[in-house]
């Protein structure tokens, strides 16, 4: 039987992309303080991004986005941003689910986080789904040591096959 273990990793990956909603959250409420700014990577080929096709084929794997002067419509939600920006004078929506966030970092004040993206990693992926594996885990780890309880009192029963007891 393989041995299980909490999946902490994970569990820290998904607390550092609520300091990115928040981050997000703030500027999109109040603006972006002092020479504050934000650079965004993200995987173009993730699931739930969009992003208009030319800037997909110019960015087939990745993209970096800068949050700074001309920013507009910045939403935030719980499991991804939008945010309208200009290329070539042309103004695109982009929406990205925060799950397809490889690197955010505020460079005014030298703050960087890097991100597995977590679509491409097995198990949980949003906050919701990590404390339902815990919670499962805890009753697997408590049935385990009721049944083993059970097991030292005696009061399990045994199983007999009733072929040994048949006249041949």
């Amino acid at each position: 039987m393989a041995t299980e273990y909490l999946r902490y990793d994970k569990m820290v990956e998904n607390a550092l992309r609520g300091v990115v909603r928040e981050a997000l959250c703030q500027a999109a409420e109040r603006g972006l303080p002092g020479s504050h700014h934000f650079y965004l990577t993200f995987r173009t080929n993730d699931p739930g991004v969009q992003i208009p096709d030319y800037l997909r084929g110019q960015y087939p794997s990745e993209m970096t986005i800068v949050l700074q002067y001309q920013f507009y419509g910045l939403e935030v939600e719980d499991d991804k941003f939008g945010v309208t920006l200009s290329f070539n004078n042309a103004h695109e929506r982009l929406i990205i689910p925060f799950a397809a966030i490889t690197t955010f970092a505020d460079p005014s004040v030298t703050f960087a986080l890097q991100f597995q993206p977590l679509s491409s990693q097995e198990g949980p992926t949003s906050m919701e789904e990590i404390e339902e594996e815990v919670t499962e885990e805890a009753e697997r780890q408590a049935a385990k040591a009721g049944g083993a309880k059970q097991a030292d009192d005696g009061k399990m029963g045994q199983v007999v096959a009733l072929d040994s007891f048949r006249k041949k």
